[in-house]
């Protein structure tokens, strides 16, 4: 049904037969190319994020409810973290078929239960488990994904020889030890149907 890949930082592409997404294509904060979101849907979890292209199909950056190609996406604001002054954020909930995704960005570890309700029920996660005073460390994350429920976790934005981050990141080994559950490390993740996901807590590991 999709195909997710990992292409550091925040930064996913879900790709289905028809469509192509991506998260936080602005690259060059971790001292990579930014991805031109050319033919793709471009999520912004933070304005700054966002790489304007008059070729994308749509480029979103706040809440609201959108249904474009194969996805159906809702926007849910949330606040930046460690950020008191505003909202500044955004969460994705991403429904591709019959699987429902969570998509974070760097955001406040304490969820309302506004926020809850607008995620639902999901069967993955995608967030960042760094930490470094920037983004979800990997107690705050594990205790998200809990919050959220969901079993399928995709680690993102964690230390990486390769990456310039703005500040230094955790291993994702961290992350894993925290949560627990199994481990998967993978090229590419390749999603059937909700059905071919795992039914116990399971970590999958996408290499850049």
């Amino acid at each position: 049904m999709f195909d997710l890949e990992y292409k550091g930082g925040n930064t996913v592409v879900i790709t289905t037969k028809k469509s192509k997404l991506i998260s936080d294509p602005k690259q060059s904060v971790i001292g990579l190319k930014d991805i031109e979101p050319k033919a793709m849907v471009s999520l912004a979890t933070e304005a700054r994020f966002a790489v304007q292209s008059e070729e994308s199909v749509l480029e979103v950056e706040g809440p609201g409810e959108y249904e474009v190609g194969d996805f159906s996406i809702r926007g849910i604001a949330a606040q930046r973290h460690l950020d008191a002054d505003g909202h500044g954020s955004t969460i994705y909930r991403i429904e591709v078929g019959d699987v429902r995704i969570a998509l974070l960005g760097n955001i406040d570890a304490k969820l309302t239960d506004d926020q809850l309700e607008a995620i639902g029920v999901v069967d993955m996660v995608i967030l960042p488990v760094g930490g470094g005073g920037y983004t979800l460390d990997a107690t705050s994350a594990a205790h998200v994904v809990r919050a959220i429920d969901a079993k399928v976790v995709v680690p993102v934005h964690y230390a990486d020889t390769g990456l310039k981050y703005e500040v230094p990141q955790d291993e994702v080994a961290v992350f894993e030890k925290e949560f627990g559950g199994a481990v998967e490390t993978l090229d590419k993740l390749k999603v059937k149907s909700v059905s071919s996901l795992p039914l116990m807590p399971t970590i999958y590991k996408l290499t850049r």
